[in-house]
């Protein structure tokens, strides 16, 4: 037998090297270079691969049958993934959930289960679990199972065997890393398994029309462990983020063929599995301090789903020559930028301050309209006057301190008028098309200064 030739992956960009290098020449990464033995000729994959024809057949776009009698979608029974999903999960999709260890992947793809096994048969097959743990963490769960079939497996080719053989209507991969094809030598986990692993389920998923659900590890920067290709595979590749010493969870999608990228699902981890939260701004808002300086409201855009959130801000003397600059939840260059505009346009000086923002609830804004209650916050605590409990701020901030307009404006609007908001401070741009709106006073501000004396 000929002795296998090993190569150098580049987990990042899957860009091949036949030696070791500190930086990848392709996309610049560093230490991202891992050691793996290249396939021989014939895949690891091919006896589950769909038999080649002599030719292939054609069929017309508008052929294809995409009515609602094909049943194109199925419902999971919780309306969060189905919102980030785009709706439901597509047939023949490959769904990758990643997140941090015992953030709550396992417990939600257990939790839809119960509502899928009831309808449609289920195969969770788990390499890390056995069945008797899977059982003890279903009854504690309340998930009863009926269709619902166990497979503890790491073998990825017996498992496209059983697959194939039973055709069940979904299948849920838990995880992806603890997979493994026997012709491959290298071990479960590396750049190779991985890949090979999640192309076999891959083509498994398109030729069958089964959807599955894969779990991936994530390493120390947060990113799915394995190689990029990975991410560029699957259909669908969701985030499940959160603190693990905080109750709420927040589901991401940062690559959806099926649907939007925009969209979150919020839910709460419980003593008997996740809840959905159908109202996120009572519970962002709940507990929030009245009176206080540095608190400032701010209605951000998920998608289609406004969500009002708590802005907090912290000025306070430095005791180190170098004062600190932390932002949680927030963009820490976006925070350096305001700091200037602050500095340079009104001159607030924070130059010899520390400097805290934090978004309360574990929920992460990169949107732009975030930064004028950011910016009025730093205004607050260092001046120590108080916003107004009743006040909502939303707008994008220029370098010349002007504030810009924002998207979804009414909806915003109505959102913050629902939950009983009596002021808001507003682009005056944005207020051109706006209607008339009855129970919340609309105030249009064109600069940083407008703003703050809108809140003296």
């Amino acid at each position: 037998m000929a002795k296998s030739k090993s190569v150098f992956v580049c987990r990042s960009c899957n860009y091949e090297s036949p030696k070791w290098n500190g930086r990848c020449p392709n996309c610049g990464e560093w230490n991202t270079f891992e050691e793996v033995e290249s396939l021989p000729a014939k895949s690891a994959y091919s006896k589950s691969a769909p038999k080649k024809t002599s030719s292939a057949q054609l069929k017309m776009l508008k052929e294809v049958d995409i009515s609602d009698d094909a049943e194109v979608r199925y419902s999971t029974g919780l309306n969060e993934l189905d919102r980030v999903l785009g709706g439901g999960l597509v047939k023949g999709s490959l769904v990758l959930l990643g997140g941090e260890p015992g953030i709550g992947k396992s417990t939600l793809l257990l939790q839809i289960c119960d509502c899928l096994g009831k309808n449609r048969s289920v195969l969770y097959v788990s390499g890390e679990e056995s069945a008797r743990q899977i059982r003890l963490r279903a009854e504690r769960l309340g998930v009863s199972g009926d269709t619902l079939y166990i497979l503890a497996e790491s073998d990825a080719q017996t498992i496209a065997d059983t697959v194939s053989a039973s055709k069940p209507d979904i299948v849920i991969i838990d995880s992806i890393q603890t997979m493994s094809i026997s012709e491959i030598s290298s071990a479960p986990g590396s750049v190779t398994q991985v890949r090979e692993c999640t192309n076999l389920f891959m083509r498994l998923a398109k030729s069958e029309e089964i959807p599955f659900f894969i779990v991936g590890h994530v390493n120390k920067d947060g990113a799915i462990a394995g190689p990029k290709v990975m991410e560029h595979i699957v259909d669908a590749v969701l985030y499940f983020e959160g603190d693990r010493n905080l109750s709420y969870r927040i589901l991401r999608a940062a690559k959806n063929r099926f649907g939007s990228t925009n969209e979150i699902g919020v839910f709460e981890m419980t003593d008997s599995g996740l809840e959905q939260v159908e109202n996120p701004s009572q519970m962002l808002l709940s507990g929030r301090p009245c009176g206080v300086s540095g608190c400032c409201v701010v209605c951000t855009m998920e998608g289609t789903r406004p969500i009002l959130a708590e802005v907090q801000a912290l000025v306070a003397k430095s005791g180190q020559s170098s004062p600190r600059r932390v932002a949680t939840g927030f963009d820490f260059n976006r925070l350096w930028m305001i700091l200037a505009v602050l500095e340079k346009r009104l001159g607030f000086y924070y130059g010899a301050l520390d400097v805290y923002i934090n978004i309360i609830g574990g929920l992460r804004i990169t949107e732009p309209a975030a930064d004028l209650p950011v910016a009025m916050a730093l205004y607050s605590s260092l001046t120590d006057k108080p916003i107004g409990d009743n006040v909502i701020a939303f707008g994008e901030l220029g370098l010349g301190g002007e504030v810009r307009t924002v998207s979804h404006l009414e909806q915003r609007i109505q959102e913050a008028r629902r939950l009983g908001f009596s002021k808001c401070i507003v682009p005056k741009h944005s207020m051109k098309n706006l209607r008339k709106t009855e129970g919340i006073e609309i105030v249009g501000v064109s600069n940083l200064r407008q703003a703050f004396e809108a809140v003296k």
